[in-house]
């Protein structure tokens, strides 16, 4: 591997590891410090990729804060870039689980501890938000849009639908629209 490549492995897999260590409550916590890491700080795509990133992330199997740090590495180093974001953004994960699994039975009624998960709980909702109002920001502004958003999320929230079958629809249904409006240009 040529040096400059394996430099950017290097900063992948540190990138990535950070994210990995500091974030608490899943893949949606972790998009606004992707964001920031790859696109903001690191430059190593564009800000409005993240999106795009997220959705196939979402579309394929596997954790979508794995596959986004797969995609992006993959688009910074290739195969290698993607080996490397990807190990750094679970090997935290899997020392820190590692870690409490084996202490965590002897503390959890202590109530430090449960007040502890609560606010942790509290953070990780504030991040999620954060996620939701930045990817918001990229989304178009159309009706279509608003309509296609608020049906599926009240297909998941209020009906209990499965998320994959919700998020094909939408494919399909983005699809439609795509190739219906293209001859008005309102797709």
């Amino acid at each position: 591997m040529e040096k400059n490549r394996a430099a950017l492995c290097v900063q992948l897999f540190l990138s990535f590891a950070k994210i990995g260590a500091f974030t608490f409550g899943g893949a949606y916590a972790m998009i606004p410090l992707i964001r920031r890491e790859a696109a903001l700080r690191h430059k190593w795509v564009e800000e409005k990729e993240i999106l795009d990133m997220v959705v196939v992330s979402e579309s394929t199997p596997g954790p979508i804060a794995i596959n986004t740090a797969t995609f992006v590495g993959q688009r910074v180093a290739g195969f290698p870039g993607a080996l490397w974001a990807t190990l750094g953004v679970v090997t935290p994960s899997f020392c820190i689980i590692f870690l409490l699994s084996s202490v965590l039975r002897q503390f959890q009624e202590i109530a430090a501890v449960k007040y502890a998960f609560w606010g942790v709980r509290a953070a990780v909702l504030s991040l999620i938000f954060s996620a939701l109002v930045s990817m918001a920001k990229q989304c178009p502004k159309n009706t279509f849009s608003y309509v296609l958003a608020g049906a599926s999320f009240l297909a998941v929230a209020a009906f209990g639908a499965s998320p994959v079958v919700v998020l094909l629809a939408c494919a399909l249904t983005g699809l439609a629209a795509a190739l219906l409006g293209r001859g008005e240009g309102k797709a």
